[in-house]
């Protein structure tokens, strides 16, 4: 039996190989979830999906629209009648400085991360309400704490930070319901968004600020999914959880 046995969930921009949502998804599957993957490509989004075994959905979802989010979710009330997690790991950065930052980019970077959170969570809320438990883990980043990352502009920063902002709010909210919301924090980790990205020089000053003098893995991050998912956290809502190596300690 694994901890997630008979739990449906939900993670988002789920289809990159070596993404954080690939890795989360995998982990959730291999601890007895049935997991429903969204990302922008309906093919690439299956595929995914068909990766982590026959019982598991690809569907296409572009957070960022409305009716998209809510399509995605009926379809998967109908075919599984709850939804019991929700993991908005969605999201786009750009590696801009503050002057450079036009509307479009602005634009472009606040709607997948800060506004496709809201509306996916708009869209799983009413059902968890019914249901009376959920669990909605938010993806944001050391950017949203540190005022800056390695690679997002400030404007990635302002909707990470936006991210933490909406999940205590939605904690404070939706606690009476039994509907917990807590975010996490990672670092730098090796995913496909940093890959190929740093010369040598530029890795070594990175290497230097983590105490533990190494990239995350994926794997460790969705770790820390799972923990908030899960029951292992019944009594955490609102919180931030940092998965940053230690870079981020005051």
């Amino acid at each position: 039996m694994g901890i997630l046995t008979g739990k449906f969930a939900i993670v988002t921009g789920a289809a990159s190989k070596n993404g954080l949502g690939k890795a989360t998804a995998k982990l959730f599957a291999e601890h007895g979830a049935t997991v429903a993957i969204l990302d922008l490509n309906l093919e690439q989004a299956i595929e995914a999906a068909s990766d982590l075994g026959p019982q598991h959905v690809g569907l296409a979802c572009n957070v960022v629209k409305e009716e998209d989010c809510q399509a995605a979710v009926n379809a998967l009330l109908e075919k599984w009648g709850r939804v019991d997690i929700l993991v908005n790991n969605a999201g786009i950065t750009q590696p801009l400085k503050i002057m450079d930052i036009k509307g479009a980019n602005y634009d472009a970077v606040l709607d997948v991360n800060l506004r496709g959170t809201l509306l996916m969570s708009q869209a799983v809320i009413p059902a968890m309400r019914e249901q009376q438990a959920g669990s909605i883990v938010n993806i944001s980043s050391v950017s949203a704490q540190r005022g800056g990352g390695i690679f997002g502009g400030p404007h990635y920063s302002a909707a990470k930070a936006g991210v933490l902002g909406l999940t205590k709010a939605m904690a404070r909210e939706l606690a009476p319901a039994n509907i917990r919301s807590n975010a996490i924090c990672p670092g730098f980790i090796g995913t496909d968004i940093t890959a190929g990205k740093m010369d040598d020089t530029m890795y070594a000053k990175v290497m230097e600020g983590i105490p533990m003098g190494r990239a995350g893995k994926a794997d460790e991050v969705a770790g820390c999914a799972l923990f908030l998912a899960s029951e292992l956290s019944s009594y955490v809502t609102g919180s931030e959880v940092d998965v940053n190596g230690g870079s981020l300690i005051h």
